[in-house]
């Protein structure tokens, strides 16, 4: 027997006990309940399953824990004996009760099969995981002892491979030893080739870096020269340009003001050639009346200036003060 066929045995003894336990709880529940109902006050009828599952949840503790004692090969002393026998016994008292009261003996008998069988099959269940634990013991003692022999010839042979590979390692030292210096005397050799090999690369790739290194710095001198001369150049034409601007309001300035000048000067001859003779021309009299509206004077003295009505020089005065009334000074003019 191996650890495949004891495991097989426990899942058939847990999962027989365990459908035994259970079904014997459900028959314990099914027919206690009617008996303690009929010897309970109707009141607390509800209360009648109560009992026939305290008792039967003792029965799956002391399962349960007896499963697990046997497991750990422990012995929980008499208590547990106590208590297995007193929930077996109760749960046949409560099964065998009614039909006892009855006086029906083959009720008694028949009521009686289940909590019997959960009794025996406590025991027995109990039994079997003692005697279980024992094999598997017993079986792992064996295993161990085979393993440890098992160990022993391993190291054995070990031993006696290490010794001939030790055996052979040191010859083979000694003849790799002078391949080492002749290899060694010839790495050398490769190395002190490849390091001046190396220094020269390193001496070409210096030389090589050094002149990248000045045409990039004369590349950008030149192009720092040609930004330089580039803001020179916008920097004289913009200057240039502010000049010609300068020059041109200047220019604009003082032809503004010569025509200013003229204008007042024309508009003074007007004003100095006193009250006209006869009515003036309407051009010439227009020019009277905004010379005489720019120099402050009356609406009366600007009339005899130009020989117009004072009605007309009003209409070109309100012309001047608000040039959206020229229609109407045209309407006066006419009269």
């Amino acid at each position: 027997m191996n650890a495949v066929h004891i495991r097989s045995a426990e899942r058939a003894l847990s999962a027989g006990t365990w459908l035994i336990v259970f079904g014997a709880m459900l028959y314990s529940v099914l027919t206690v309940t009617p008996l303690m109902a009929q010897h309970t006050d109707d009141r607390w009828d509800w209360t009648a399953p109560i009992l026939p599952l305290v008792v039967d949840a003792a029965v799956v503790i002391v399962v349960k824990l007896d499963d697990v004692l046997a497991r750990l090969g422990g012995n929980g002393g008499k208590w547990p004996v106590v208590l297995r026998w007193m929930t077996g016994l109760m749960t046949l008292a409560l099964n065998t009760a009614d039909a006892a009261l009855r006086n029906d003996l083959v009720g008694m008998a028949v009521h009686a099969v289940a909590p019997l069988l959960l009794i025996v099959t406590a025991e027995t269940g109990l039994a079997y995981r003692r005697a279980i634990a024992a094999a598997v013991s017993a079986l792992e003692a064996a295993q161990k002892l085979e393993r440890e022999q098992a160990e022993l010839k391993t190291r054995e042979r070990a031993e006696r491979a290490r010794r001939e590979a030790r055996e052979e390692r040191e010859h083979d030292e000694a003849v790799a030893r002078e391949q080492r210096e002749h290899e060694a005397q010839l790495i050398r050799e490769q190395a002190d080739r490849e390091e001046r090999r190396a220094r020269e690369e390193r001496e070409a790739r210096e030389r090589t870096e050094a002149f990248q290194r000045d045409e990039r710095e004369r590349r950008e001198r030149e192009r720092e020269q040609r930004e330089q001369d580039l803001k020179t150049r916008e920097r004289q034409e913009s200057e240039q340009a502010e000049q010609a601007r300068r020059e041109q309001a200047e220019q604009a300035e003082r032809e503004q003001r010569e025509r200013a000048e003229q204008l007042t000067r024309e508009r003074a001859a007007l004003l100095e050639r006193g009250p006209a003779v006869g009515k003036l021309p309407e051009d010439e009299a227009r020019k009277v009346a905004a010379a005489a509206f720019d120099a402050g004077l009356s609406v009366r003295s600007a009339a005899e200036l130009c020989g117009w009505s004072v009605g007309w020089v009003s209409a070109r005065y309100a012309e001047h003060r608000d040039p959206g009334t020229s229609g109407t000074g045209l309407a006066i003019a006419g009269n």
